[in-house]
C-alpha cells in the first residue's frame, strides 16, 4: 500500500485535515471554543485501489479542493457566524450553491479567460507565433496568480486564514518529524511544507505552459473559434496537468535532500511566504485538534474524545 501523506487546508477560523479514511475540521467559534466535525471518506477516489495509482491519485488533490475543501469552508463559515448566544446561521442550499457558482465563474474568468485574451492580443503585436502566444499566456496567468495572492493577503480576515495555513503546515511537519503533538512543540516547526497546495498550483501553472503550447490554435479562423478551442482545451486538460504536477511534488518531497530536487522545490517554498503566517497558539491548537481524529481513524493514534466545546488549550496524545 502506498504511503499515506497527511495534509489539509486552512478554513475560516480553523483547519481541515485529511487522512486515508476520514477528514476532520476543527474551528474556533465566537466563544473561543474548538468545535470539531468529522466524516468518513467514502468517494471512490479515496476507497478504491485505483485511487492510489500514479497519475490518478493527483486527481484526489483536485477533489480535496473542490469537494472536501468547499464543504469544510461552508461548515467553518457556519460555525464562525454563530452568535454569542449560540444561534446558528445556515449557509446551505441556494445561498451555498450560488456562492460556489459565482466563485468558480470568477476563477475561470480571472485565470483562464483573461490570460487567454491578453496573450492573444500581445502576440499579434510582437510575433503572431503559437509558441510565443502560449508563453505569453502562461506568464500572464502566473503573474495574475501571484498578484491575486498579494491582493487578498492585504485583508485582515485572509491574514488570519493564512495564519491557520501556517498552523496546518507546522502540525504536519511536527507529525512527520515524530514530535509530540503539543502546541509548544508544534510551534517550533516551519510554516512551509514541500507538499503545500500553493506549491502544487505553481507547478500546475508552469506545466500548463508546456502542455498548452501545442494547443494555441492561433491559425484557426475565425478568431473567435480559435479562442473558444483554446479555452475548452485548457479546461479539459486541467486534470491532466494536476496529475502530472502531483507526481512531481510527491517525488520532489520524497527526495528533497537531492540538490536538483531542492532547486525544484524552492520556488514553491518562496511562494508559500505569501500564503502562510506565523500562527497564534490557538491556531496551532485547532490544527492539532483536526489532525488527531484523522490519525486515530488510520490507527496512528488511540481514539480521541470529541473536542466539541473543547477549551483553548488542547493537550493531544503523543
Amino acid at each position: 500500500m502506498a504511503k499515506q501523506y497527511y495534509g489539509g487546508q486552512a478554513v475560516i477560523e480553523g483547519v481541515m485535515m485529511r487522512g486515508r479514511k476520514s477528514m476532520a475540521v476543527a474551528v474556533r467559534n465566537p466563544r473561543g471554543e474548538i468545535v470539531l466535525h468529522e466524516e468518513p471518506l467514502t468517494a471512490k477516489i479515496y476507497t478504491s485501489a485505483w485511487g492510489q495509482w500514479p497519475f490518478v491519485r493527483g486527481l484526489g488533490m483536485l477533489w480535496d479542493a473542490l469537494g472536501l475543501g468547499i464543504r469544510a469552508l461552508f461548515w467553518s463559515g457556519e460555525v464562525a457566524a454563530q452568535e454569542e448566544q449560540g444561534e446558528k446561521v445556515e449557509f446551505t442550499g441556494p445561498v451555498a450553491w450560488t456562492t460556489i457558482a459565482v466563485s468558480l465563474s470568477f476563477a475561470v474568468a480571472l485565470f483562464f479567460l483573461l490570460p487567454t485574451f491578453a496573450a492573444r492580443l500581445l502576440a499579434t503585436y510582437v510575433n503572431d507565433d503559437p509558441m510565443i502566444d502560449a508563453i505569453f499566456e502562461g506568464v500572464i496567468r502566473l503573474l495574475v496568480f501571484i498578484g491575486y495572492l498579494w491582493v487578498i493577503g492585504q485583508f485582515k480576515d485572509i491574514k488570519r486564514v493564512f495564519g491557520y495555513h501556517g498552523a496546518e503546515h507546522k502540525t504536519i511537519n511536527a507529525y512527520e518529524a515524530g514530535a509530540p503533538l503539543t502546541v509548544p512543540e508544534v510551534q517550533k516547526f516551519s510554516v512551509q511544507h514541500t507538499r503545500c497546495g500553493t506549491s502544487f498550483l505553481l507547478y500546475v501553472l508552469v506545466i500548463s505552459i508546456l502542455l498548452f503550447a501545442p494547443l494555441t490554435f492561433s491559425n484557426v479562423e475565425p478568431g473567435w473559434l480559435a479562442l473558444l478551442l483554446r479555452f475548452v482545451t485548457r479546461l479539459a486538460l486541467v486534470p491532466v496537468v494536476a496529475a502530472i504536477a502531483y507526481e512531481i511534488i510527491r517525488f520532489s518531497a520524497a527526495h528533497e535532500a537531492n540538490p536538483l530536487m531542492r532547486m525544484i522545490i524552492t520556488p514553491g517554498l518562496w511562494l508559500q511566504k505569501m500564503t502562510t503566517r506565523e500562527p497564534e497558539d490557538g491556531m496551532v491548537a485547532c490544527a492539532i485538534a483536526a489532525l488527531q481524529p484523522v490519525l486515530a481513524a488510520d490507527g496512528k493514534l488511540p481514539a480521541v474524545e470529541s473536542l466539541v466545546n473543547a477549551p483553548t488549550a488542547v493537550a493531544p496524545a503523543d
